[in-house]
């Protein structure tokens, strides 16, 4: 299933959903689980489907499994009813034109960033540690600063040296603490398109001091454009592609990560918990930046990242 957050105008105002989308068609994932439960003659219908199957995502993945399979009920329900609109008098359905689509997860619980390709750490480390082979190391990233899917990066006044990353990202579903590899993957809800945003120039100077990445990353995330269910998404054989203004600059594929997400996802809960709403990166596939290959951004172009099933997340860069 592909999982998607969107902003849509209500008589009451506007209003952040949970959608499944089904081509060009998002699913009210509450709405139609509260559709059913009224069928069924639930006597709080809206009430319980707020409760089990929430409107804002992080709330629908800390209910886990049940939140998923009312999803799953909640699409199957709006295929086969003639009503257009649930007990709210919300529509089941809404076109992608008449919604604004956010990030899959607006806040993330927290952003852990990896690098996982050799060929990119390659580049920045001609010589590459002995310890990059012995463990994932990743730095914490900033959750308040996600962009939606189309909004205009802005370049941030202190570097000249912005930069785009293809990278994927996983999703934490169910927590887990000192997680075995073998069972990583239960623990993952799915995947989503991650442009991890950076300043070079900053990048450098903090990693001269021996912190960081700070400021070089803290500024912008793009996640998106939808959230892909584990089960739907190849890990291991996934090809991932980035165009600058329709003109391809990278193509990379899952297969190539050194670190899998199976043992991303055990490394990151030793001894600490991981949380629904965890996101953990994948780091940049191999020439998926700029200093890698040799196309930085300029204020105007269009950043698109894609990806079999999961689609394309585009962002626009701003002027300094």
């Amino acid at each position: 299933m592909q999982f998607a957050s969107f902003e849509v105008r209500t008589r009451v105002g506007t209003e952040r959903r949970v959608g499944v989308l089904r081509e060009e068609t998002l699913v009210d994932v509450t709405e139609g689980y509260a559709g059913l439960l009224a069928e069924r003659g639930e006597q709080a219908p809206q009430r319980l489907a707020n409760a089990i199957a929430p409107p804002d995502m992080l709330q629908f993945l800390k209910v886990g499994e049940r939140a998923r399979e009312a999803a799953e009920e909640a699409v199957s329900f709006v295929d086969g009813t003639d009503a257009e609109t649930g007990p709210s008098a919300a529509q089941y359905q809404y076109g992608l034109d008449d919604v604004r689509l956010l990030s899959p997860l607006p806040r993330p619980n927290s952003i852990r960033d990896f690098i996982a390709f050799e060929d990119h750490i390659g580049h920045f480390a001609p010589s590459i540690p002995d310890e990059w082979y012995e463990l994932p190391v990743y730095y914490k990233g900033n959750p308040d600063s996600v962009l939606a899917p189309g909004e205009t990066i802005e370049w941030p006044t202190y570097t000249e040296k912005l930069d785009y990353e293809l990278e994927l990202a996983a999703v934490i579903g169910m927590p887990g603490r000192n997680i075995p590899v073998e069972e990583a993957m239960d623990h993952v809800f799915g995947f989503t398109l991650f442009n991890d945003f950076s300043a070079r120039d900053i990048q450098s100077k903090e990693r001269r001091v021996g912190l960081g990445p700070s400021k070089a990353k803290d500024f912008a995330n793009g996640f998106g454009p939808v959230l892909v269910t584990a089960d739907e998404l190849d890990i291991d054989d996934t090809e991932l592609r980035l165009r600058i203004n329709g003109e391809t600059h990278c193509v990379g594929n899952l297969g190539d990560m050194y670190h899998s997400f199976d043992e991303i996802v055990a490394h990151a809960s030793k001894h600490e918990m991981l949380q629904p709403g965890d996101v953990l990166g994948s780091g940049t596939v191999g020439g998926g930046s700029g200093p890698e290959n040799g196309r930085w951004p300029e204020p105007g172009d269009l950043i698109t990242l894609e990806a079999e099933v999961i689609g394309t997340l585009e962002h626009e860069i701003g002027s300094p």
